[in-house]
């Protein structure tokens, strides 16, 4: 009789990296004049969206990968007021036709600006794409997200590029280091009321 044998298993997380990500050279000039197109398919360049203020932009890898729904979820929790009192904009980009955007808000209550990069354009550009050793789904797309935080105008003030689809950048930091001041609670436990 063979010998029982554990499964091995890999714990995917970033815990345990001293560096979130590999630095990337980029320049938003390479990208300003990739197109993105809106919920009604209206086309506009990308430097649109961070030419007047500071914007906080977030890559997703695909509408239909969960840990993407789940993390546009908790977008959706941050209050327009938050944005408006520091003057930033978010923007979530898929890369999926502009047809898809409608549902995924609707799934996701998701009331910020999203465009899609349906050609990738921007993403093949910032060389958004990082190897994953096994993928377990029909949603997993050849490119990765990230999230960058630019304007006015071309500075890049942070970039984070998700190396596998866990990845994502957490939110609150993202906030802080756009000049949020508001504090947000993501989880999704009871909270015990003083009354």
């Amino acid at each position: 009789m063979a010998e029982a044998v554990s499964p091995i298993t890999r714990q995917v997380n970033s815990e345990h990296r001293a560096i979130r990500s590999p630095s990337v050279d980029f320049r938003l000039e390479d990208v300003e004049d990739c197109l993105i197109y809106d919920r009604h398919g209206v086309s506009d360049p990308f430097k649109k969206l961070y030419q007047d203020r500071k914007s906080v932009i977030i890559f997703v890898r695909n509408f239909l990968c969960y840990s993407c729904k789940e993390y546009v979820e908790d977008l959706s929790k941050i209050p327009k007021e938050a944005l408006e009192d520091a003057d930033i904009r978010l923007v979530v980009i898929g890369q999926s036709a502009h047809h898809h955007i409608e549902p995924f808000c609707s799934l996701t209550g998701y009331p910020h600006e999203i465009y899609v990069d349906p050609e990738r354009c921007i993403y093949q550009k910032l060389g958004m794409k990082r190897e994953e050793k096994f993928t377990d789904s029909a949603s997993c797309a050849p490119k990765q997200g990230g999230a960058i935080i630019a304007g006015p105008g071309s500075h890049v003030h942070f970039s984070h590029f998700d190396m596998n689809r866990l990845d994502h950048m957490p939110i609150n930091w993202l906030l802080q280091l756009a000049g949020v001041q508001q504090t947000l609670d993501f989880s999704d436990k009871p909270k015990i009321v003083h009354v």
